[in-house]
């Protein structure tokens, strides 16, 4: 395990926090906003898609609601019944592609058992596609280039640097493999140098592949997964995991148990959670500007560190 210095000399693990880190990102938002604003002549919006009314996407939904609201985002819905087929899905997303109007869409999930996600993939414009799960965003993004990237693992990531946790030589290990969370959280962290190991179900000896991490991301929604046996003294544990358990909201850690174990731990609720709202909100406005230059090599044409606060 690489010798990397523990967060603070104080008892118990440091919390990785999201609230300061939010400032900071609605500070950048705002910036960006006006700016994109003055360039394309519209203010941005952004639209969920909802088919049906299943619980998890309400509440997302609801999240994505607030925070738009509190940097003056324009958030647009879009709502079709769950009797709706994979066609009428297809049209409306292609719908809005060719709507100016609209700068970026989310197709909140899960969708209905009738209809396949991969209508989404193939369908979404990438350009409007905020949640990079497009093929052509999560290809540029596995070769290193330009391309807006999912929400979730990349405000993981910004919470990392925000508190200072060193990422290159660490060794990693994500637990989970989904296409929204761990894989591309597995690449984003080996394009910063980091040696990445990606555990899932099928991992024999779970235990074996954390213990020698520096930095262990837990995404796979199973509440108390992550155990104190199973992290290095003095490693950081990433939590990404909302579940619900006697009525309180916890994380895929053991995070009592960690607590006074781990180096540094983001907590459930309050973690990573209130970044995640945010960086899909620094994305639409990423996503304006790739489609204003009409490729995503614009992703870049603004450094959000570079705008004034």
């Amino acid at each position: 395990m690489a010798n990397f210095p523990v967060a603070d000399s104080t008892p118990g693990a440091r919390l990785l926090r999201g609230a300061t880190l939010s400032t900071r990102l609605r500070d950048e938002i705002a910036a960006a906003m006006d700016l994109l604003t003055v360039r394309s002549g519209r203010a941005p919006v952004l639209t969920t898609v909802l088919v049906g009314s299943p619980p998890p996407a309400i509440e997302y939904r609801k999240s994505i609601v607030r925070s738009a609201a509190r940097v003056g985002l324009t958030h647009r819905p879009v709502d079709l019944p769950v009797a709706s087929s994979t066609a009428d899905l297809a049209a409306e997303l292609r719908r809005l592609n060719d709507d100016p109007t609209i700068t970026g869409v989310l197709v909140l999930m899960p969708l209905p058992p009738a209809i396949p996600a991969e209508v989404v993939l193939e369908t979404l414009s990438p350009l409007k596609d905020v949640d990079g799960i497009t093929p052509t965003n999560a290809g540029r993004l596995y070769l290193g280039l330009p391309s807006l990237r999912p929400s979730t693992p990349q405000g993981g990531i910004e919470l990392l640097d925000h508190h200072q946790i060193p990422i290159a030589g660490a060794r990693a290990t994500v637990i989970g493999r989904s296409n929204v969370v761990g894989r591309p959280l597995a690449i984003m962290l080996t394009l910063r140098h980091a040696t990445v190991t990606i555990c899932h179900r099928q991992t024999r000896d779970l235990a074996a592949a954390t213990q020698s991490a520096d930095i262990v991301a837990v995404a796979a929604g199973h509440p108390g997964l992550v155990t104190p046996a199973m992290v290095a003294p003095g490693a950081t544990v990433l939590d990404f995991g909302v579940n619900v358990v006697n009525d309180r909201v916890v994380g895929d850690a053991d995070f009592d148990a960690l607590a006074d174990h781990a180096g540094a731990i983001t907590p459930v609720p309050g973690g990573t959670g209130p970044v995640t709202a945010l960086v899909l909100m620094r994305n639409t406005i990423a996503a304006g500007f790739a489609v204003l230059g009409g490729t995503l090599d614009h992703v870049r044409d603004i450094e959000f560190d570079a705008l004034p606060a």
